[in-house]
Parts: structure tokens; C-alpha cells; sequence
């Protein structure tokens, strides 16, 4: 039987919904299905948003009811219960197949932070070699908003491609986005691509107005559409690079000498590169994660146990524990692996238009999962692991020819990186 929960939220994340309210975007059909639980006592305490009762049916009927949503075998693992799981939306999936083996309001149109930076690699990455350089103008780094997280570019520099891809996945860098926006036409018509990125991988749920995921009115992703992003993302053995490079060294300044120094970056993503309160998650590949002022924390992360290979979106935590949305990505890796071959799924993954069968991509068709497994094997053959650097701490390896090393952030880093921004955008208030 479907199980369904009741879904709380937090206050800081109330108050920018309200905020948003004022706009007439909100008016629009984007967020129309948005609703509110009024306050118990009649007072005037922050309105707790709730899921729509109708969402998205992409992917299977049970994923557009609001709540929990899973159908266990018998012997299957209990899945953690709402104070282990506080996200507003969350979704475990076979990256291969598709299968939804869980979720909780997939569909739920939320703001996506720098997890949307997926849909801007999916879209631009493919257009550029890596080898490609290109010098900064100082056009280039206008219209980022307060608070961006960067990776340190610097106007009248030169890049390579592939240096500006480590700065988006690595440091999130919103100066890298807009660097490579440039080189594609500009911001508007990135957007614009973006958009329609979204529309071609049948991702219904996504409005772009953004490319870097920074907040803004109106703009809006699901936890189900962020994971059609990531195993899109991962079929491209590039992405898979960037995405699951630990640490790596990013060019910096000019020297007297005519040499350009270099200075250590760091992924973000935790999961993958640990941190002082929560260690790497064994058999971890990336994939992206982001944390804004109206998103709170959000993440999509890829990992392999054996054959299996998972896909785990969360969004919104209302535990506001330091890691909270990696905690709680952690705990569904583990039920999702545990589950293997004990649930039944709700729902699936749809691939691209004209991968799969019907034209709104619900139908039953298998064409777009068997073009997913061959993509995401070719990293190393069926069933091979294909996390593109070996996960833990303190471990060395090899990726594209040069050497990664896996480091720990210091706590009081953490915590000034957090005060510029986290990793995607208006964290100042």
C-alpha cells in the first residue's frame, strides 16, 4: 500500500516563499500549485508551505501524489521515517535502469540552488573542447548576484575549458558559469538553451532564469527533474571527470617572473570530499550540490555498491544541522542499497524525447534505460565501478593523466565559506 507523510518546513525557507509571493510571477501556472497550512492560533507566524495535491505525472502516477511513496516486498528494509528524513523533497532511483525505488513529492517545484548547474553542463559542455582557452573580459563577470560562490577568476586572464569546468563542480564557482556563458552566446542566451535542455529531457518541473542556480523569482526544479539532469550528465564521460574530482589545482595569478601560480580547490559536494563532522560515503562519484538563501541546501549524488548504481536527489532539509542534506542523501544510499531487489518501483526515470515511448515520456518503455546502462558502462565495462577517482580520505588518484588528492576542510574554513555564500548564491542577509 502507498504510504504517505505529512511534510513540515522550515521557517527560513517560509519566509522566502512568502517573499516570492509578492511577485506576479507567482501568479503564473510555475508555482500556481504551491499551498500553505495556516497558522494553528490564529496569529501571524510564517505560513508552512505544503506540496501541491496534484504534481507532475512524468515518470508514473504515484510520483505526482504529495508525501512518501514506496512499496516494499516482504524483507525489505524499513526506509528512515521524518525525523531522519526532514527534506521537503527527496528521491532514490537506479541511475541505470531508472527505477523510482522511493521518493517523497518528487515533483514538488522548489528552488534548486547550484544543483541546477547540471542542467548548464548538460547543455554547454558538450560545445566546447576542454582545450579550448579563453581570456576573461571584465563583461564576462557582471550580473552575479550578492553573495556568489567563486572560484577565483580573474578579467583579462586567460582559462582553458577544462580549468573552467573544475571551477563549476568544484568550488560551484558562478564566475566560471558566467565565464562560460560568455563563450556561449551570453547569459540570455544560455538560459534560453537551458531551457530548452530541460524541455528535450522531459523535465517539466524546471523554469530557468538563471544559469549558475542563484535565486530568483520564478525559478524552480523538482528533485525528480535534478536527477534526469545528473544521469543525463553522467553519460558524458567528461562530466563524470569534473564532478568527481576531489580536489585539484586551479590557475591563479601572473608572477613577476612571467609564471602563472596555481592555488588548491576543494569539492564542495561532502559526500565526496568528506569534512571535519561527516566522512566521504564509500563508492561515492559525484554529482552536484548547492545551498541558497530561498533553496536552502539541495544535492545530487551518484554512487556505486557492487552492480548497483543509485541516483539520490534531497532538497530542503528542515533540520538545519550542519551537512543535514548529505546526512540525510547518506541514509537513503544506504536503505537504497539495502532495498536492492526488495521494493517494487514507483515510478522511473524517464529518458529523453525520442528515447522513450509516448510523447510525454510516461510511457513503459525500456528504449531509454537500455541507451542509459550502455552510456553510464562505458566507464568501465558492465558492472565495473565507474566513480572516476578512488573516494576517501587521504587517497591519491589518477584522473585525465594528473593527480588528485582527496583533503579535509578545517572547520573554521567551513564555516567563512558559508558567510560568502555556501554554494550557490544569496546566503548574505
Amino acid at each position: 500500500m502507498p504510504t504517505t507523510l505529512s511534510t513540515p518546513a522550515s521557517p527560513s525557507a517560509v519566509r522566502a516563499v512568502a517573499a516570492l509571493a509578492t511577485s506576479a510571477l507567482l501568479m503564473t501556472p510555475l508555482l500556481a500549485g504551491t499551498a500553505h497550512a495556516a497558522p494553528a492560533d490564529g496569529g501571524q507566524q510564517p505560513k508552512v508551505p505544503v506540496p501541491p495535491a496534484k504534481m507532475s505525472r512524468v515518470g508514473g502516477e504515484r510520483l505526482g501524489l504529495p508525501g512518501v511513496q514506496v512499496q516494499p516486498r516482504a524483507g525489505a528494509p524499513r526506509l528512515p521515517d521524518e525525523k531522519e528524513l526532514t527534506a521537503r523533497s527527496w528521491i532514490v532511483s537506479d541511475a541505470e535502469t531508472g527505477e523510482v525505488l522511493a521518493a517523497k513529492n518528487a515533483h514538488w517545484q522548489l528552488a534548486p540552488a547550484s544543483t541546477l548547474k547540471m542542467l548548464f553542463a548538460d547543455t554547454v559542455l558538450p560545445k566546447f573542447p576542454k582545450t579550448r582557452t579563453y581570456q576573461v573580459k571584465p563583461a564576462d563577470l557582471a550580473g552575479m548576484g550578492a553573495g556568489s560562490s567563486l572560484v577565483g577568476i580573474k578579467e583579462n586572464l586567460t582559462y582553458s575549458v577544462h580549468d573552467l569546468w573544475l571551477g563549476v563542480f568544484l568550488r560551484s564557482g558562478n564566475d566560471a558559469v558566467h565565464t562560460l556563458s560568455a563563450m556561449n552566446g551570453g547569459t540570455e542566451a544560455t538560459v534560453r538553451q537551458m531551457q530548452q535542455r530541460a524541455v528535450e529531457l522531459n523535465a517539466t518541473d524546471t523554469h530557468v532564469v538563471t544559469p549558475d542556480g542563484y535565486d530568483a523569482p520564478g525559478q524552480v526544479s523538482s528533485a525528480y527533474d535534478l536527477s534526469l539532469f545528473a544521469r543525463e550528465g553522467l553519460k558524458n564521460p567528461d562530466f563524470r571527470e569534473y564532478c568527481s574530482t576531489a580536489s585539484a589545482q586551479f590557475p591563479g595569478d601572473m608572477g613577476k617572473d612571467g609564471k602563472r601560480a596555481t592555488f588548491g580547490i576543494q569539492n564542495t559536494n561532502r559526500l565526496l570530499s568528506g569534512d571535519y563532522d561527516i566522512k566521504p560515503y564509500p563508492g561515492i562519484a559525484g554529482v552536484k550540490n548547492g545551498s541558497t538563501t530561498n533553496a536552502g541546501s539541495t544535492f545530487t549524488g551518484v554512487a556505486q555498491h557492487g552492480n548497483r548504481k543509485l541516483l539520490v536527489t534531497v532538497m530542503n532539509p528542515e533540520k538545519k544541522v550542519h551537512n543535514e542534506a548529505y546526512r540525510e542523501a547518506a541514509r537513503l544510499f544506504d536503505w537504497g542499497f539495502a532495498a536492492d531487489g526488495k521494493v517494487e518501483p514507483v515510478g522511473r526515470l524517464v529518458g529523453p524525447k525520442g528515447a522513450d515511448d509516448g510523447p510525454d515520456g510516461t510511457g513503459s518503455a525500456k528504449n531509454g534505460g537500455q541507451q542509459a546502462r550502455a552510456a553510464l558502462d562505458t566507464a568501465g565495462g558492465s558492472g565495473a565501478p565507474w566513480t572516476a577517482v578512488g573516494i576517501g580520505a587521504g587517497v591519491v588518484a589518477l584522473l585525465g593523466g594528473a593527480a588528485y588528492v582527496v583533503r579535509r576542510r578545517r572547520p573554521a574554513a567551513e564555516g567563512a565559506r558559508s558567510r560568502r555564500g555556501g554554494s550557490g548564491g544569496a546566503r548574505r542577509k
